[in-house]
């Protein structure tokens, strides 16, 4: 492969930066999501590793989104320009809301388990909650408001990879490969 065509096609991915930050959010957005939808299956002590593993991982994902936020604001490739007016919209729309039902999902985590009066665990580090603990009333809402964003969250992901591979296979316009790591050959497009 020259020079000229490996330098053109990475300008048709995005950065590593954006590469690395959006496949650790999905991973752990999943890893989150398995968690908190089975740890109430097992006994006490694989259900009390399952909790701390998900108040581990939220922590984990709050810096991720908020690095990743950082991160497509100042040094992140933007390759939008690339799609159809509609296209650009329908991404930007899916991307702003995944941002924000992400913040919204962290931050009824830390209200409920704070709320609760319960410590946050960083691989068993407590971190107490910086105020006093809500009516059984607020927490149950909180809790509740937690469960539906994960699936909200889940089901507006699971659309957002659907499109990537309808665009990708049905399309064949490669906006899939240009999520994909570097070393990834990119099919050629449709002519």
């Amino acid at each position: 492969m020259t020079e000229a065509f490996s330098n053109a096609t990475d300008k048709l991915r995005y950065d590593r930066g954006t590469v690395l930050l959006h496949w650790a959010t999905a991973v752990l957005v999943l890893i989150q999501f398995a968690l908190g939808e089975t740890w109430g299956w097992p006994g006490k002590p694989v259900h009390h590793l399952m909790v701390v593993t998900h108040l581990t991982g939220g922590m984990f994902l709050t810096a991720i989104i908020l690095f990743r936020i950082v991160w497509r604001i100042t040094w992140g490739r933007h390759l939008a320009s690339l799609l159809s007016p509609v296209d650009r919209f329908c991404a930007l729309a899916m991307e702003s809301t995944l941002y924000a039902l992400l913040l919204a999902e962290i931050g009824l985590g830390y209200a409920w388990r704070w709320g609760a009066g319960q410590a946050m665990s960083f691989f068993g580090l407590l971190i107490p909650s910086p105020f006093t603990p809500f009516s059984s009333g607020t927490i149950w809402w909180i809790e509740t408001l937690h469960f539906w964003n994960a699936w909200l969250i889940v089901g507006l992901a699971t659309g957002h990879a659907a499109a990537a591979l309808f665009h990708q296979c049905v399309l064949r316009d490669n906006v899939l490969a240009r999520m994909l790591p570097a070393g990834t050959l990119l099919p050629r497009a449709k002519p």
